[in-house]
């Protein structure tokens, strides 16, 4: 029972943290992204790419490599290296935790989390 209570703490204050981050989203953007958005977004910032369109099947790119660039923060991958076109290439270092699809929304969730605290560290407010 004592797990129980403490996972929905953990669950609340990842809960109010997203707020907080939409909330920083809202003031930039006008409006409140979703995870598919924000990851777009990282994987802009990680290729440093900042052309106006983007073919379906880039925008997909664009989304794994926000994925392997957050999850790097916690080493289950690695940068690997940059092709011609300066797309980033990741090396997978050690297998994905087995979650269901609410445990891996919030896992992914957390590592967002860090990246724009981290930005916010480095470089000041979102």
């Amino acid at each position: 029972m004592v797990y129980f209570r403490v996972m929905i703490h953990v669950n609340d204050d990842l809960q109010a943290r997203w707020w907080k981050l939409e909330e920083k989203f809202v003031g930039k953007f006008g409006k409140k992204p979703d995870v598919e958005a924000i990851l777009f977004l990282i994987g802009i910032q990680e290729v440093r790419n900042l052309k106006k369109k983007f073919t379906k099947e880039q925008k997909q790119e664009l989304m794994h490599v926000a994925v392997c660039s957050l999850l790097s923060q916690s080493g289950y991958y690695k940068l690997a290296g940059h092709d011609r076109e300066g797309w980033p290439h990741f090396e997978q270092l050690k297998p994905l935790p087995a979650y269901s699809m609410l445990e891996q929304e919030n896992f992914l969730k957390d590592h967002i989390l860090l990246y724009f605290e981290d930005i916010e560290h480095t470089f000041g407010d979102l």
